[in-house]
């Protein structure tokens, strides 16, 4: 007997204990699995428990007979096959069985090579619906996918329409001025409901590039309402710098180049972009300056200041968060300000939200916030809060 028809489990029911004795052998013997029930009721608590390949069921029982079994067995999802056998072989017993979808009828005194070929044929007839079941499965799984991703680009389409940018400024406090704007990508669109809902739904379509795309666009059409000395930040995700459209001289965005800065946030994977040094190099010599957003919330640390060699660090929020009551984020932010500025880096803290978080960090060494305390973003370059 092949391997595969030693591995089916069989279930046989029979109100007679000689006969199921008998039939328990011969299937053992042929290298099948075997578990018997003495009538239908105790057959379908076996059904309920394990998970079987082939039922071979007496028609003719004391309570729930063979055609009662198959019965609840459809009930409950189960398309197993059924040999059902019986000693008294009728049209009233056999259409039932039938209809109910047994797969083959058998009459006692049932042959011992009849009942392996009868169980073995069912064997590879449940091999053969499992594998058509789950490859359907996978037909039909693969078909929600690609309607739910058909579905998600028609909406990032609606999102990208809907875009606009709102605007946070950079303040450097020292002079009491407004140093640069953040550019932060905001739809109208109420099924993305925060940035990184649309960066999601670009990821999994697979369309990053039309977002960056897009908010490069929209920047550079704001670009000639901004203060005319203030620089503009604008972020970056590591694949944009695999985007082509980026380095092209005649993209809106590199057309003003020189007043912009472009962020990448620490947190994506550039150490994954070949040839990194090469590419920013040559946003460089278009003129553009490059910036590490969130330093110290991801998971690269330091090392990525020497992977970009940018011109300005922006520390993340969860540093500067409560620093007025942490001795540690104090050292940390300190340490960090004095490397960054040793090295001529310029310094911005991110997520200033009080009065006693922009004193301390003025105490450890920065110059350079951005936050709610000074300002929220908005769409028309807002002042920003400059008194003491």
């Amino acid at each position: 007997m092949a391997s595969e028809i030693s591995k089916a489990n069989v279930l046989l029911v029979d109100d007679e204990p000689a006969l199921l004795r008998g039939y328990s052998r011969w299937l053992k013997a042929a290298g099948y699995r075997v578990a018997t029930a003495e009538d239908g009721e105790q057959a379908v608590r076996l059904l309920d428990h394990d998970d079987f390949d082939v039922v071979v069921s007496d028609i003719t029982m004391p309570g729930m007979g063979g055609v009662g079994l198959l019965r609840v067995a459809r009930e409950r999802g189960l398309d197993l096959p059924f040999v059902m056998v019986t000693g008294s072989p009728t049209l009233d017993t056999a259409i039932p069985a039938l209809e109910h979808g047994a797969l083959r009828y058998l009459s006692k005194p049932v042959d011992p090579g009849e009942l392996e070929r009868a169980v073995e044929g069912a064997a590879m007839r449940n091999r053969a619906s499992r594998v058509q079941r789950e490859a359907l499965a996978v037909v039909a799984e693969s078909d929600r996918i690609s309607r739910a991703l058909v579905a998600e680009g028609e909406g990032l389409d609606r999102a990208l329409g809907q875009m606009w940018m709102a605007w946070q400024p950079i303040v450097l406090w020292s002079e009491r001025r407004t140093f640069s704007f953040e550019a932060l990508m905001r739809t109208d669109d109420r099924t993305f409901p925060h940035p990184g809902a649309v960066l999601d739904a670009a990821e999994r379509t697979g369309r990053l590039g039309d977002v960056g795309r897009t908010v490069r666009r929209l920047v550079a059409a704001e670009a000639a309402c901004a203060p005319p000395d203030a620089l503009l930040f604008v972020n970056l995700h590591s694949r944009d710098l695999l985007d082509d459209a980026l380095y092209s001289a005649d993209a809106p965005l590199s057309r003003i180049a020189h007043r912009v800065v472009l962020e990448i946030t620490e947190r994506a994977a550039v150490s994954e972009i070949k040839e990194l040094r090469a590419r920013v190099a040559a946003l460089r010599g278009m003129g553009f300056r490059m910036a590490i957003d969130d330093l110290g919330a991801g998971f690269a640390g330091l090392s990525s200041i020497a992977q970009l060699e940018p011109d300005v660090v922006k520390l993340d929020m969860s540093l500067v968060r409560g620093i007025h009551e942490s001795t540690t984020k104090r050292k940390l932010v300190a340490s960090m300000t004095t490397l960054c500025r040793e090295m001529g880096l310029l310094v911005v803290a991110e997520g200033v939200e009080t009065r006693e978080e922009r004193d301390t960090l003025v105490d450890v060494g920065c110059d350079l916030f951005q936050g709610y305390f000074f300002a929220k973003p908005a769409k028309a370059f807002p002042a920003a809060l400059l008194a003491d």
